[in-house]
């Protein structure tokens, strides 16, 4: 396999990862500011929880990529 398919699965799986982290910590903390998620009097936006389930599945998807990646060697 040529080494430039090698390489673009790795930028991907760089790039998946690191957007995974920081859309879930910016929920996270955007939900913390705005005093969403702690808060027992109202329901919170479905935005969290949609925004959770994304950095999840964009965590998974960086995963399998680097498990598709070492089966290219």
């Amino acid at each position: 396999m040529p080494q430039i398919f090698k390489a673009l699965a790795t930028a991907t799986a760089w790039i998946l990862w690191i957007s995974s982290l920081l859309m879930g910590f910016g929920a996270l903390i955007t939900g913390i500011i705005a005093r969403d998620l702690f808060n027992t009097e109202v329901i919170p936006p479905i935005a969290y929880p949609a925004l959770f389930a994304v950095a999840g599945a964009y965590a998974i998807l960086a995963v399998v990529i680097m498990i598709l990646r070492k089966k290219m060697e």
